[in-house]
């Protein structure tokens, strides 16, 4: 341990309470505690047998005590030979002094739970002349190496800070984008601490926009996210303000109260999202998710919409003349294709009925039926060509515009119940009810484009008038008799709607979806894993049309 370095043991609780100051730009030449128990993973010595099984207690104790010790004494190479995964370990806590200007951190590991401890960290910043506290908690678990039998810690981003992530980095310094005051439409200031759900939209935003607002640049700590799933870099998110920039103002399409009635709607879920729009414009008035923060599900989840899709699947029968409102329609209790059975909920028909009927109920046979009569092409086109999804959207942050693929055989027909490979989020579905209300797709966005002059995405047609207003029917009759009648009871005015149950593999519950629209606003909703969306997502959008 290093000079200086001071540990202790009060009440059960070990402490490390070491400063790291003066340590300069390279690791400690001090190795790590000499004992067999912990080490770098690695082969048995010679003769002796491995140890096997999960770590008792006193190993965790003794293997979390050594590394916070060797972490906090600047020992980084120490530390690192304490996990199981040493290279990774070394750059991350080398880059915790290096990029983070950690001068000193004091480290309290409290009782462990199992395999797991707790720890708290109270760092201080050093760059150039500006100092900050930077305190937070984390958790470490170890874990038995297979090979050596050793006790080590299992190393991952997290344990040098919990919002970490693989690709990551702690970084302080000048920021790359200066702060915004980002406003509602009417000039209202949009506030994190005000909307918890906009936290991640707002980094977002100052991402892209900061330079173009006319802010300046601050210092702060912060974690410069790596690439999402999609490849896209993620916003960075402030952990410490060490000198305030001066933030320029950016106007969002947002309306503060309807986004206020979305966050209460979604907060009564453990896991959801919703998103609204004005048809009439395309503008977004308000998005959120449940959990507030973490991933933004509502702009750029990817999960099978269930029957909302049939909006889309029935523009495209419409358009085809294999269907029309009010005239027969075959709703059997299974249809095949492709070497698939297909069948509705609770295997109903309806013997006699009419197409109007089978969208009302959601009848999965009425459009598995006329897959046969459909190119393998034909909805991809239609859900590109008239909905815009998948085109490129510039809505003012990252967002996954929709995938509907070009399949065959089994897997198209169950793209025209919103399954197979189709994949959507609140967004895309709130902007497909809002092109049936207003007839064209007009590109969803956050923020104008005369901000940025960058171009929205059109659709290389609108809806036929005869289609748009078929739709707008069926869509009424859902909301008012039909699935969707109960989540929209004392809606009222000018609505139509659609449910939607997605299965998912391994999943015991579907994921609920409902889409709908009242008047000049329009929203989207998924609750994962919940049910029927008439029951789950449904009364979420309902809430949303009202407050509207």
């Amino acid at each position: 341990m290093r000079k200086g370095a001071r540990a202790a043991v009060a009440g059960g609780v070990f402490a490390v309470l070491i400063g790291v100051t003066g340590c300069g730009g390279g690791d400690s030449s001090a190795s790590g505690p000499d004992d067999s128990n912990t080490g770098a993973a690695g082969e048995a010595p010679a003769g002796r047998k491995a140890r096997s099984g999960p770590p008792d207690a006193a190993e965790v104790k003794a293997t979390a005590e050594d590394f916070l010790s060797a972490w906090a004494a600047g020992d980084t190479a120490g530390a690192a030979a304490l996990t199981d995964d040493p290279k990774a370990a070394k750059a991350a806590l080398t880059s915790y002094r290096k990029d983070a200007h950690v001068a000193e951190v004091e480290l309290r590991a409290g009782r462990g739970t199992g395999a797991t401890v707790a720890f708290s960290v109270d760092a201080r910043i050093a760059y150039r002349e500006q100092r900050a506290p930077l305190a937070y908690s984390s958790s470490l678990t170890v874990v038995r190496d297979e090979a050596s039998g050793k006790a080590l810690v299992d190393w991952a981003p997290a344990v040098v800070h919990p919002k970490l992530r693989a690709g990551d980095t702690l970084r302080t310094g000048p920021a790359d984008a200066p702060p915004i005051k980002a406003v509602d439409r009417d000039g209202k200031e949009l506030r994190a601490a005000d909307h918890p759900a906009l936290k991640s939209v707002l980094a977002g935003l100052r991402e892209r926009y900061g330079k173009k607002a006319g802010g300046t640049a601050g210092v702060e700590t912060r974690i410069v996210r790596g690439k999402g799933a999609d490849g896209k870099r993620l916003p960075d998110e402030t952990l410490k303000v060490l000198s305030k920039g001066r933030a320029g103002t950016l106007r969002t399409t947002i309306d503060a109260g309807l986004q206020s009635a979305a966050e209460r709607a979604v907060a009564k879920r453990s896991k959801a999202a919703v998103v609204a729009i004005k048809p009439s414009t395309g503008e977004i008035l308000a998005v959120a998710n449940s959990p507030a923060e973490g991933f933004n599900l509502a702009f750029q989840g990817s999960l099978a919409p269930g029957s909302t899709m049939k909006v889309i699947s029935s523009a495209l029968l419409i358009d085809k003349g294999l269907a029309a409102y009010g005239k027969p329609h075959p709703c059997p209790k299974f249809s095949s294709y492709g070497g698939w059975k297909f069948q509705n909920d609770d295997k109903f028909e309806i013997a006699g009925g009419t197409f109007a009927q089978s969208f009302a109920r959601s009848c999965n046979t009425a459009f598995i039926s006329q897959a046969p009569k459909l190119s393998d092409d034909d909805l991809t086109k239609e859900a590109r060509d008239v909905f815009g999804i998948g085109l490129n959207w510039q809505i003012g942050v990252a967002t996954f515009d929709g995938a509907v693929p070009v399949q065959r055989d089994a897997p198209m027909a169950a793209s025209l119940i919103g399954q197979g490979g189709v994949r959507m989020n609140p967004l895309n579905m709130a902007s497909v009810a809002a092109t049936v209300r207003g007839g064209v797709f007009r590109q969803p966005y956050l923020v104008s484009p005369s901000v940025d002059d960058r171009t929205l995405a059109k659709a290389p047609r609108a809806l036929k008038p005869s289609t748009a207003k078929q739709l707008r029917d069926l869509m009424r009759l859902t909301a008012t008799s039909g699935t969707a009648a109960q989540a929209m009871s004392g809606v009222g005015g000018d609505m139509g709607a659609k449910t939607g149950s997605a299965e998912v593999d391994g999943q015991k519950k579907p994921n609920g979806w409902f889409t709908a629209y009242r008047g000049d606003l329009a929203a989207a909703a998924v609750v994962p894993a919940s049910g029927h969306g008439g029951d789950t997502a449904g009364p979420i959008v309902a809430s949303v049309l009202k407050a509207g």
